[in-house]
C-alpha cells in the first residue's frame, strides 16, 4: 500500500510539473541532472519538490528570473552552478533555499559577491567559491551563515580577508590567492591561530608580497604593535569594507575618515601625500607663462629688436657714389707675389652700413657680398 501511494503521488507530481530533465526519485530524495546541456536559464519545468539539483557546465548568469525560479525548489538542499558564466552575487541570492546545506559555485566568473548574497541559507553548511575572479570580500558576507562549517575561496585574487570571530569553520582553503602580509591580514592571521579551523593546504596558502619566500600566511611575522595606529581607523569606520592601507594611497588629497567618540561622530580630514606640491608647481607654471605672454604683448620693441629683420633702400646719390668707387678700384695696383702684373685685381668695399630706416624691401639671400681688403 505504501509503494501504491507513493506511486500516486509521483504520476500527480509529474502530471502537474512535466519534467525535461533526468531526475533520480527515491523515498528520500529527489535529484535532477541538469548539467551539460547548453542551458541560460534554469529550467522551471523540474519537480517542485526536488532535493539535489546540478546545473553544471551551463551558461546560466544567475540574473533575477533565475533566482525568481529557484525560490520555487524550496526543499532544495544542493545544488552544483559550477562551470557556468556568473559574474555577480547580488543581495538575496538564494533568498528563499531555506533548507540548502550544500552550494557550490566554483568556476565561474565572480568579481563580486555583494554584503547580502547569502542571505536566508540559515542551514548552509558547505560553500565553494573557489576559482573564480574575488578580489574583495566584505567581513559580514558570511557572517549570517551561522551554520557554515567549510568554506573555500581557494584561487581567487584575494590579496586581505577581514574575518570576524564569530566564525564557527572546521576547515577553511584559502591557497592560491595573492595574499599580502601586512596589517590588513593580522586579524586573519590572530583567527587562523586562536580558533581550532584546519587551514587546508597551508604550503600552498603563502604571502606575496612583501616575502616572496614560501611563508605561510599563519606563520608570518605581522607584529600587532605596528598595526595599532592602522587598526583604529578600520574598527570605527561605518563601513565594514576593508580599507587599503593609508600608506599606499598616496596620491589621495583628502581621505574622510569617520571617527565615533563619546560626544557623538565627528568627520576628520586626513592630509595623505604631497599633493600640494605639485598643485604650487602647476600654479606656478600658469603664472610664469602669463607674465611672459603679457610681456610679449605689452612689449613690442623687444618683439621688434629681437625678431624682426631691418633693411633699407638705397638712395639716389649711393648709386653714383658705388661707380666711383668701383673705378677707382680698376686703377692698376702692386703686384702681388705669385701673380702677373698684368691682371687687375678688383677690389669691392663694403661702404653703405645699414641704418634703423626699415623700407619694406626684402633682401635677396643669394646675392653675396665678398669683401676683399688689400693688406
Amino acid at each position: 500500500n505504501m509503494k501504491l501511494y507513493g506511486l500516486v503521488i509521483w504520476a500527480g507530481t509529474l502530471f502537474l510539473n512535466p519534467v525535461t530533465a533526468d531526475c533520480n526519485i527515491t523515498s528520500q530524495t529527489v535529484t535532477c541532472e541538469e548539467s551539460s546541456k547548453n542551458l541560460v536559464n534554469i529550467s522551471l519545468n523540474l519537480f517542485q519538490n526536488v532535493t539535489k539539483l546540478s546545473l553544471k557546465n551551463n551558461k546560466i548568469t544567475l540574473e533575477d528570473h533565475d533566482k525568481e525560479i529557484l525560490g520555487h525548489f524550496i526543499n532544495l538542499t544542493e545544488l552544483y552552478l559550477n562551470d557556468n558564466n556568473i559574474t555577480v552575487l547580488n543581495n538575496n541570492s538564494f533568498y528563499n533555499l531555506k533548507n540548502l546545506i550544500t552550494l557550490d559555485i566554483s568556476n565561474n566568473c565572480i568579481s563580486t559577491v555583494h554584503k547580502a548574497a547569502f542571505a536566508g541559507l540559515n542551514q548552509l553548511s558547505v560553500l565553494n567559491l573557489s576559482y573564480n575572479m574575488i578580489v574583495q570580500l566584505d567581513s559580514d558576507t558570511f557572517t549570517s551563515l551561522e551554520s557554515l562549517r567549510v568554506l573555500n575561496l581557494q584561487y581567487n585574487f584575494l590579496k586581505y580577508f577581514h574575518i570576524k570571530s564569530s566564525f564557527k569553520l572546521i576547515k577553511i582553503v584559502l591557497a592560491g590567492n595573492p595574499w599580502i602580509c601586512s596589517c590588513d591580514l593580522l586579524d586573519l592571521q590572530i583567527w587562523l591561530t586562536a580558533s581550532n579551523v584546519t587551514l587546508e593546504n597551508e604550503s600552498n596558502t603563502t604571502c606575496t608580497f612583501p616575502n616572496m619566500e614560501k611563508i605561510s600566511i599563519k606563520m608570518a611575522a605581522i607584529q600587532p604593535a605596528d598595526c595599532k595606529i592602522e587598526n583604529t581607523p578600520l574598527e570605527n569606520t561605518v563601513t565594514s569594507t576593508p580599507a587599503v592601507n593609508l600608506r599606499s594611497s598616496a596620491l589621495t588629497v583628502l581621505t574622510p575618515n569617520i571617527i565615533t567618540g563619546n560626544n557623538g561622530t565627528r568627520a576628520e580630514l586626513l592630509f595623505v601625500g604631497k599633493s600640494w606640491t605639485f598643485l604650487a608647481g602647476v600654479l606656478g607654471f600658469v603664472l610664469g607663462t602669463t607674465l611672459l605672454i603679457f610681456t610679449a604683448v605689452k612689449c613690442p620693441a623687444w618683439y621688434h629688436y629681437v625678431i624682426s629683420y631691418r633693411h633699407r633702400r638705397l638712395e639716389e646719390n649711393d648709386s653714383e657714389m658705388f661707380e666711383q668707387e668701383f673705378s677707382a678700384d680698376m686703377s692698376p695696383s702692386p703686384s702681388i707675389s705669385g701673380t702677373s702684373s698684368e691682371e687687375p685685381i678688383v677690389v669691392f668695399e663694403k661702404v653703405h652700413a645699414c641704418r634703423d630706416e626699415e623700407d619694406g624691401f626684402i633682401e635677396d639671400k643669394y646675392i653675396d657680398i665678398y669683401v676683399n681688403e688689400e693688406r
